[in-house]
């Protein structure tokens, strides 16, 4: 049946290589099989996020442009001959054109060739950014867009195989497709395949067309047809499959409560034969979920404490998830604390559906509202609601927020 390879070049014609032009450097050393890289991703430049307002969604936005600029001082530092961008530069074909103005002035200060590669977010489409006038005028001369499918020479010994989008959503594997169209590297030569999309052994839609398939990826680097994979899609950073070779960077800086290692990115060795690979962080935001049970006045402190120990606060948003029941004067601390600590991080928020503070309606700390007139009587109504058999909720939630604002 022949080698995996030998089965998708029967199935296709293989384009020519595509000289890539070697973009203006600081670098002087020349690359030759064994080469040195920072792999990124997603880095979804424009992106905004509903619960981030005003002054906060302005740092956040100005954040992923300076993680560009700690991709620089890592790359810098740690002598890369380029840079690969494994697809969602921008976080869609819209960004405005400052956010592109921007983001170019800061790819400009990288000091090595970056090679982009659009992925699900920015395809090459008819509106695409990457023809943009404003990205064609401002592009800096060490930046290039792999706008073509298939085998790119980068450097003496040194190919990257590109698998761009040209369209959402995808028809195909886009990965094997590029395989597929490739003729084996040549004798020396260190091929890097940069893909963007979800990996079938990861994913729950098995029905895609997108999907990477695993083992075909793993096949080919078994051939020595590739020695790195570098993938975009998925923004926590992951080595998949059993080569070792098969990495996700995940995104500079976090963009979901349920990425797991956001932040990093990857500075990679290899040739045909050695392969390092070593993460360095350059996020600089954090977004945490804290599933607490609250029952006691000791676990409001706790939780208090939690809160002043994070830092730095103006860049961590914060999901509660809290769990118990309080008095209506514990409550009402509750709901102090909270407001409190709103004001000094990016954001808090409450996790809907997963949070469940129940209030117990005591009689005593009622009498010790010092209230009258109309106000009594709508405290005696809401107490006798949330004393019935089955405590309306709602009538709990209003005594524990007038509670609050008497003693206030």
């Amino acid at each position: 049946m022949g080698t995996s390879t030998e089965r998708l070049a029967a199935r296709s014609t293989t384009p020519a290589m595509a000289e890539v032009p070697r973009p203006a450097t600081t670098r002087t050393t020349e690359v030759t099989g064994m080469v040195r890289f920072l792999q990124t991703s997603d880095w979804q430049l424009g992106m905004t996020r509903h619960f981030l307002e005003g002054e906060a969604q302005a740092r956040y936005t100005a954040a992923r442009i300076d993680a560009i600029r700690a991709i620089g001082e890592v790359a810098g530092r740690e002598r890369c001959d380029f840079v690969l961008v494994s697809g969602d530069v921008f976080d869609s074909n819209l960004v405005s054109a400052r956010t592109v103005a921007r983001s170019l002035e800061a790819m400009g200060g990288i000091p090595c060739p970056v090679y982009l590669l659009p992925g699900n977010h920015d395809p090459l489409d008819a509106a695409s950014v990457y023809t943009s006038s404003i990205f064609r005028r401002d592009c800096p001369p060490n930046v290039v867009v792999l706008d073509a499918a298939g085998v790119h020479q980068v450097a003496a010994g040194v190919e990257i195989l590109a698998a761009p989008w040209f369209a959402k959503p995808a028809l195909s594997d886009l990965a094997a497709d590029a395989v597929r169209a490739a003729d084996p590297p040549g004798e020396g030569v260190t091929r890097i395949l940069l893909a963007h999309g979800p990996v079938d052994v990861l994913s729950p839609d098995e029905r895609s067309p997108a999907l990477i398939r695993l083992a075909d990826l793993e096949a080919a680097v078994d051939e020595g047809c590739l020695h790195h994979v570098a993938l975009g899609d998925r923004h926590s950073r992951l080595s998949v499959g059993r080569t070792g070779r098969v990495h996700f960077s995940g995104t500079p800086e976090v963009t979901a409560f349920r990425e797991e290692i956001p932040g990093d990115v990857l500075v990679v060795d290899v040739d045909r034969h050695g392969h390092e690979v070593h993460p360095h962080r350059v996020g600089t935001w954090t977004f945490t979920t804290m599933r607490r049970h609250v029952d006691t006045a000791e676990d409001l402190d706790d939780l208090d404490a939690e809160f002043s120990a994070i830092d730095p606060k103006d860049r961590t948003v914060v999901r509660t998830a809290l769990i118990g029941t309080l008095t209506l004067a514990d409550k009402a601390r509750l709901d102090d604390l909270l407001e409190r600590w709103e004001q000094s991080l990016a954001a808090r928020l409450t996790w809907e559906g997963h949070d469940d503070v129940a209030v117990v309606v005591d009689r005593d700390e009622l009498a010790d509202l010092g209230v009258g007139g109309f106000v009594a009587h709508s405290v005696e109504d809401l107490a006798g609601q949330a004393d019935d058999e089955n405590g309306d909720p709602h009538a709990r939630d209003a005594l524990a927020l007038l509670y609050r604002l008497a003693v206030r």
